[in-house]
């Protein structure tokens, strides 16, 4: 069932700190409804070393330093280019991002709650344009990873995976014991992601969220 009562940042790690998370209907006339989900199993990628199978065009992109990256310099701008229509797709995906999604966790970013990773690539004129992004809710040691992009027209081919790579071993510096990426499909697995049944997610859940938050800001 949807939710009734607004989307608000106290209502999103309520979802959170029991496993939930929150999509939007395909849009339509009016508002797009909201449903929370909580998969069974679960799906995540490991932190612990090894855990993470980077593709090897991914890792040559990772290693030449492409892309420049930092956190939290365009929460709002990376959640929203996640929403776009995607033309590697076809055009013909529908976002399950709504705008009331945009808002609510754009407040929950600015509570210290939701980060992003973000890829820029200079221009010939010098100026910097975003390529590609991550972003997630963070509650303690637990990471939720919510959706990422890539502007492969524009030159930022890989720039999404390259994020994710660095957002994996930030997490894994930081101390994180769980990074949530909801279900597996073919993206996921070819990172390596792996299933939990729905109680040992549960399980790992709690005590990660009721840990410290470990988010730093990325070096």
């Amino acid at each position: 069932m949807p939710p009734r009562d607004p989307l608000t940042p106290q209502i999103l790690l309520e979802l959170y700190r029991h496993g939930y998370f929150v999509m939007a209907d395909p849009p339509g006339r009016g508002q797009q409804a909201l449903r929370v989900y909580r998969p069974d199993p679960r799906a995540v990628l490991p932190l612990i070393p090894g855990g993470l199978h980077v593709p090897r065009t991914v890792d040559r992109l990772v290693r030449r330093g492409r892309f420049r990256l930092t956190s939290d310099r365009a929460f709002r701008e990376v959640m929203a280019a996640c929403a776009e229509i995607r033309p590697d797709r076809g055009g013909a995906e529908a976002s399950w991002i709504s705008d009331e999604m945009i808002d609510a966790y754009t407040a929950l970013h600015e509570a210290g709650h939701a980060h992003s990773i973000e890829a820029w690539l200079a221009g010939e004129d010098g100026r910097e344009a975003l390529m590609g992004g991550i972003y997630g809710v963070s509650i303690g040691a637990a990471f939720f990873a919510e959706s990422m992009f890539c502007r492969p027209i524009a030159g930022g081919s890989g720039a999404s995976s390259v994020c994710l790579v660095v957002l994996v071993e930030h997490l894994r510096r930081c101390g994180y014991q769980i990074l949530d990426v909801q279900i597996v499909n073919p993206h996921t697995r070819r990172f390596g992601a792996v299933e939990f049944s729905g109680r040992r997610f549960a399980v790992l859940l709690d005590r990660a969220v009721r840990s410290a938050d470990r988010w730093r800001p990325l070096a």
